[in-house]
């Protein structure tokens, strides 16, 4: 190692905001059946360091809000809710090359840890803005609440979800959010403005049962590749869409992915029924009855017999609009213009907390700032380079000061 590299590793091993980062990676707080406490206990240090107010709110046991807020200087403002999750995604260790809870940091500043992206880092860097404006003796006018919730991997069902049905949520008189986003491969930096509606879908086909020797007519088989092949059709339709215009993105498209098969007792057993299960994410501009009818039909055009169920029907939710009517955005746009920054907006393909703040018309963006990065999250060998985070910090910085001091 070059002396520039090795004083560059030593002022990364020894940054306060990245020795915080590394601490709080290395609590595994992974699914499934996740205990918070050490998060909780990890987050009451940082706030008693940052002199801050925290609260522990439990909406539902073992499901703790943590809210550490810095009062603005016109708290009668609305105020800019920072989100982050502290539950991360399972490992498959041995498909890591380094243990996924180690938060070891190389030679090129690469700091690999489950949950480096997704999204610890978002938490940590949210504090580190109050840390940097603090040493600056700056105040801001706007009160922020930086918010750590439990479960968004599983749906936000016991946390965030239930969490803004409370007075405890209404006390914060939140005006605008900020949650995560994604990692961009290139210059431009990514912003999301709005996410795809869930709807997973679960098929139980019934069919002609009998020997496996004979050819019976209906078979849940039969009935099975029929549904499949419309499904994954449309699949590539979209696909198709996605290749042959640059202007799209993921979020743009309805992806169809099937995720589970079950059924059958036996090689030489026709069975009555089969499951089959999609993960379906509508894209926004897609009426949900409509989309619904359609595989009602596909359903039918198999040769009938087929019982839908959706399980969680998440709602459609408005995106947040980004024009002149949104004053938060106009400040978020002038801060990004002050940076020289590439920024491309984009609906979120995948979902977030952030959409329960939506879903109670509450202006509200997703931004990691990650550029120059792979996506690698719910991947192994997560990582994020430490100079990419702590730019990050800097970056939030200029953003939530312009929004908290609209």
């Amino acid at each position: 190692m070059g002396s520039d590299q090795a004083t560059k590793s030593e002022e990364w091993e020894n940054n306060e905001d990245i020795k915080i980062f590394r601490e709080y990676l290395k609590i595994p707080s992974v699914h499934p059946n996740i205990n918070y406490d050490d998060c909780v206990e990890f987050l009451k240090r940082q706030a008693a360091v940052l002199d801050l107010p925290i609260q522990i709110v439990e909406v539902n046991p073992g499901k703790p809000i943590v809210i550490i807020s810095w009062k603005g200087t016109n708290p009668a403002e609305k105020s800019i809710f920072l989100n982050s999750h502290m539950d991360v995604v399972p490992v498959y260790p041995e498909k890591w090359t380094i243990p996924p809870f180690s938060a070891h940091i190389d030679e090129q500043g690469r700091i690999y840890a489950r949950g480096s992206q997704d999204m610890k880092c978002v938490g940590i860097q949210f504090l580190g803005v109050i840390r940097a404006l603090k040493l600056e003796g700056r105040r801001l006018k706007r009160t922020l609440h930086v918010v750590f919730v439990p479960d968004e991997e599983i749906g936000g069902i016991l946390g965030m979800k239930d969490f803004v049905k409370t007075d405890h949520f209404k006390a914060l008189n939140c005006g605008f959010g900020i949650d995560e986003g994604y990692a961009s491969e290139n210059e431009t930096f990514r912003l999301t403005y709005g996410e795809r509606t869930m709807r997973p879908v679960h098929f139980f086909i019934s069919g002609t049962a009998g020997h496996g020797s004979l050819l019976l007519n209906g078979t849940a088989g039969e009935k099975a590749r029929y549904l499949i092949d419309k499904m994954i059709d449309f699949r590539q339709q979209e696909e198709q869409r996605l290749e042959n215009n640059p202007e799209l993105t993921l979020g743009d498209v309805t992806t169809i992915n099937l995720t589970m098969m079950s059924g059958g007792v036996q090689s030489n057993v026709v069975p009555p029924e089969l499951k089959l299960c999609f993960d379906i994410r509508v894209a926004h501009n897609i009426a949900l009855d409509e989309f619904e009818c359609l595989l009602e039909k596909w359903c039918e055009e198999s040769g009938g017999g087929i019982r839908i169920e959706y399980g969680e029907k998440y709602p459609y939710i408005e995106p947040t609009k980004l024009d002149e009517s949104n004053k938060y955005w106009t400040a978020c746009k002038e801060a990004f213009l002050d940076m020289d920054l590439k920024v491309r907006l984009e609906i979120m393909p995948g979902a977030t907390d952030i959409r329960y703040l939506r879903e109670l018309n509450i202006p509200a963006i997703g931004f990691s700032p990650m550029n120059n990065t792979p996506v690698l999250l719910h991947d192994h060998d997560e990582y994020l380079q430490a100079d990419v985070f702590l730019k990050g910090i800097e970056i939030y910085k200029n953003v939530i000061s312009a929004v908290a001091n609209v």
